[in-house]
């Protein structure tokens, strides 16, 4: 969501989703996350954690992570559900995990002859990574902006953004 909200901030068109079959959230030890439904508003996760525990969650930055959330999209949404959302010209993701669902996922779709690149950047799942990561994430758009067509430049774009960042993303061209 930190990559949603600064690309979104940046004026590009953006959505996000999971790929897992719930939405889980740190708990107060790793053997009990917060374990919520997908469409599960924010504002009620936000709410329910506070009641909890209200200290844990502020000093983990889970309340502020949600309260960031929540002035990006009402609720979280689930990849493999995004049939409606329409078209993607370029999906990112940052663990390597959803990579793979996300290209198992376009796989099995009915091709209609669209064409996506998806792009992986990994980034650790934390909070000062996810800020990092975003910046990484929009500079990388932004190269993706410079060319005329992402097909033709996909190649030039990776190179610059690994001589530029000494990382070099991953991707799939996927069909759907």
């Amino acid at each position: 969501m930190a990559a949603h909200a600064l690309l979104q901030k940046s004026g590009l068109l953006v959505n996000s989703y999971g790929t897992g079959s719930q939405v889980k959230l740190p708990g107060p030890s790793q053997k009990e996350p917060n374990i919520y439904s997908f469409g599960t508003t924010y504002q009620k996760m936000h709410d329910e954690l506070a009641a909890q525990n209200p200290s844990l969650y502020r000093k983990n930055g889970i309340l502020e992570m949600l309260q960031r959330n929540m002035a990006v999209k009402g609720a979280p949404q689930r990849w493999q559900d995004n049939h409606e959302d329409g078209f993607f010209d370029i999906v990112l993701t940052f663990e390597e995990r959803v990579f793979d669902a996300v290209l198992e996922d376009m796989q099995s779709r009915q091709s209609k002859g669209q064409s996506a690149l998806v792009v992986h950047l990994e980034i650790r799942d934390s909070h000062e990574e996810a800020a990092s990561g975003a910046k990484l994430a929009l500079e990388l758009c932004q190269m993706f902006e410079e060319v005329e067509a992402w097909e033709d430049g996909v190649d030039l774009v990776l190179e610059r953004f690994e001589k530029r960042y000494k990382r070099r993303p991953i991707y799939e061209v996927c069909f759907f």
